[in-house]
């Protein structure tokens, strides 16, 4: 058998998962120095292919602990997090520090360090990648326990910096009523940056985490009475896990991004708060902030809006939209010795919903589902099923498909068609005859 048949034929029976290859990652050891960070860190980035310049930068940020800090090696390799990134020219970071069982704040109080290494590592990725405008674009924050805890502060030192935060879980403001970190000193600019705060509902009674549900909600309460765009959106269903809130962080950064950064400006633009809408979390109820000064939740558009209603009352939120792309098949390799045939593709994450599942047709029949039986822990299943931290598993679904029942002379064609999130079919791929 030659060579290249062997390794096909190895690669039909245990196809490998592979880190994307399409990352870029730049790490620093431990400093021993005063003020700099105390533990190691890596900073991977994914930057949309063709993307010419940079505009803006969606920052994923783990929790504390191990557990949590290992999804910082997977979150820049979500789907659903990249469609948003490719929508807006922006590139998609997942920091990873290395605290352990270490103590947290050594990372998650920015001025214990963390912030000074985010900033270096922009640079250096701005160099890697040849877009040195990473240096200097505007930032979607994203942080869920720790990682809120970190968004939060990070906003008293740039919010000139800063587009949105949505802090998952988290925030600083426990800590530092308890005296145990200094009380962060907001400049007035602050109080001008949109702002989700998202506990889950069973953290409001659980002995451990019951400081994740006050804190959002004191934070929450603080910023409003000074008129800031903040929003209280407790997931009904979850406890300290991630849930399905990327089913309202998404929208709302893309509401964000949209608008507050102007191609005729350098500076974010301020939003008016009078042209957004207001949100009720505790019944779900909405209405344009216009002449209003009523201090519940406050929202940016109307598709936000609609978000929020739902997932504070269901913990999802609908999509009455299809994919709007096609999946594009990359490869159909027929091994004739194992009568096997390897169907490859690539496809792009329905922003509303992501994808659940892809159906594999051969000669225009469809043959299989991919996968054939959908993880469904979260309620809302999904391609590359989501973690406690919001990011997909080390071990998430490829996009392939292997035909075992490829008869000696058949040479089928295929093609793929994706399901998103809430049940929608894309339009079916251009069909691809299999190569031997």
């Amino acid at each position: 058998m030659k060579l290249w048949v062997l390794a096909l034929a190895t690669f039909l029976v245990a196809p490998p998962f592979t880190k994307a290859s399409d990352l870029q990652t730049v790490q620093y050891p431990a400093s021993k120095s005063r003020g700099q960070l105390q533990v190691p860190a890596e900073f991977h980035v994914w930057i949309p292919p063709g993307v010419i310049r940079v505009k803006a930068l969606i920052v994923h940020q783990h929790g504390c602990g191990e557990g949590a800090e290992e999804s910082g090696e997977t979150a820049a390799l979500d789907l659903h997090w990249r469609a948003l990134a490719d929508k807006h020219d922006a590139a998609l970071l997942s920091p990873h520090f290395r605290a352990g069982t270490n103590n947290c704040r050594l990372w998650c109080d920015p001025r214990n360090g963390s912030d000074a290494s985010f900033l270096r590592a922009l640079t250096d990725l701005g160099k890697k990648t040849g877009h040195p405008e990473l240096d200097s674009v505007p930032w979607c924050l994203w942080g869920h326990s720790g990682g809120g805890f970190w968004a939060s502060l990070m906003l008293e030192k740039h919010p000139e910096r800063i587009v949105a935060i949505f802090c998952r879980s988290g925030s600083a403001l426990p800590a530092w009523e308890k005296g145990e970190i200094p009380k962060p000193i907001y400049p007035a600019d602050a109080y001008t940056i949109p702002f989700i705060l998202n506990p889950g509902i069973k953290e409001r009674v659980d002995a451990r985490f019951n400081s994740a549900w006050e804190g959002s909600l004191k934070l929450f309460e603080a910023f409003r009475a000074k008129g800031a765009p903040v929003a209280f959106a407790p997931d009904p269903f979850s406890g300290h896990d991630c849930r399905n809130s990327r089913l309202l962080a998404i929208p709302f950064f893309d509401a964000c991004l949209r608008e507050r950064i102007s191609p005729m400006r350098e500076r974010l633009l301020v939003l008016d708060t009078a042209a957004g809408f207001l949100g009720d979390w505790q019944n779900g109820s909405t209405r344009s902030a216009l002449g209003s000064k009523n201090e519940l939740s406050w929202l940016p558009d109307g598709v936000t809006a609609r978000a929020y209603s739902e997932y504070v009352k269901y913990g999802v939120t609908t999509d009455r939209t299809p994919p709007r792309k096609a999946p594009v098949l990359s490869s159909a390799l027929i091994d004739s010795d194992l009568r096997q045939a390897m169907v490859r593709w690539t496809a792009e994450a329905d922003l509303e919903s992501g994808i659940r599942q892809f159906v594999v047709y051969r000669d225009g029949r469809a043959i299989a589902k991919v996968p054939e039986k959908m993880d469904d822990k979260t309620g809302f299943p999904q391609f590359q099923s989501i973690t406690f931290h919001d990011t997909p598993p080390k071990d998430a679904l490829e996009m392939f498909y292997v035909d075992k029942n490829v008869s000696e002379g058949e040479n089928p064609s295929y093609a793929v068609r994706m399901i998103n999130g809430v049940g929608l079919e894309s339009p079916k791929s251009a069909a691809v005859k299999a190569i031997r």
